[in-house]
């Protein structure tokens, strides 16, 4: 009997977060460092999340899966700044693994526990008009040391996100999945940072929040101790004084992007921890960090 009070307690605490999420757009970046198993825990939470009447957009990345395939073939993969060099015969393979692969397992589980998905890739409805990534550009911007001529290849910049496709799945009851593919007026693809897709997505469709799941607990400080909530000023002397530091410098900068797009809060959690999801949506604290301006 407790048992029982207990949960029903649970779900009336739960209320309040309903309510003031009920209609609200929440993008969802999952990333592809969080392993499969975690994947069947996701989309029961995405799918409680659709029926409780909210409207969840997944954004979803792949660079561990890719370079498994790659490895496969024997294709050695090679990055610069942390972005993975994308050349004419491997934008190929990205392409198959993230919509071919990720994109249809995430789409898959979502439907099995009772939602209804739809993968698309930044082509689908023009969504995500790119080109080429000035590296020189984001190399500086994030402090990173690159070689003299260095070049990414077909890894693409985002120049601007029509949401109309992902409005229109919305309204007809339906979860977006999308894969960080681009394209340009010339019909080149681009493999484009999952993170920047979620920005970009989350601030054309005025998302209330955008989540950022990854593999670790959240933004921590000089004694490794989580911080709750983190403010831009705060964040960027983080980086500056190498608190925040390598792959967290440019989710962060996405995440205060994003906030200035119009996105109402940005959280970045740890996807492997079981309800992740809920605990950061319908609890005061969360469990992970909280990003505003």
């Amino acid at each position: 009997m407790e048992n029982l009070i207990y949960k029903a307690k649970t779900l009336s605490e739960a209320l309040p977060y309903i309510r003031e999420f009920f209609g609200k757009t929440i993008v969802i970046k999952y990333g592809g460092s969080i392993e499969s198993k975690e994947l069947n825990n996701f989309a029961r939470d995405v799918v409680l999340m659709k029926y409780v009447g909210m409207n969840p957009v997944i954004v979803h990345g792949g660079g561990p899966q890719i370079g498994q395939f790659l490895d496969k073939l024997g294709i050695q993969s090679k990055f610069i700044a942390g972005l993975r060099i994308t050349t004419k015969d491997t934008i190929e393979i990205v392409q198959m693994v993230l919509v071919g692969k990720v994109n249809q397992e995430i789409m898959t589980a979502i439907n099995l526990h009772g939602g209804s998905s739809v993968g698309i890739s930044g082509k689908e409805g023009k969504l995500i008009s790119a080109k080429k990534l000035n590296i020189v550009k984001y190399a500086h911007d994030n402090d990173i040391d690159i070689p003299k001529k260095a070049d990414v290849g077909l890894v693409g910049e985002i120049v601007s996100v029509d949401p109309k496709i992902i409005s229109i799945l919305e309204n007809n009851g339906y979860i977006p999945v999308i894969a960080p593919i681009g394209y340009d007026d010339e019909g080149n693809s681009y493999n484009i940072n999952a993170d920047h897709v979620a920005s970009r997505v989350a601030g054309a469709l005025r998302a209330e929040k955008l989540i950022m799941l990854t593999n670790v607990p959240g933004i921590l400080d000089p004694e490794n101790k989580l911080i709750s909530t983190l403010h831009e000023t705060n964040a960027k002397t983080m980086i500056q004084d190498k608190v925040i530091s390598k792959g967290m410098i440019p989710k962060v900068m996405f995440a205060i992007e994003a906030l200035h797009h119009g996105v109402k809060k940005v959280h970045i959690v740890d996807g492997s921890k079981e309800y992740a999801l809920l605990l950061e949506i319908f609890t005061n604290k969360g469990i992970g960090t909280e990003i505003l301006l």
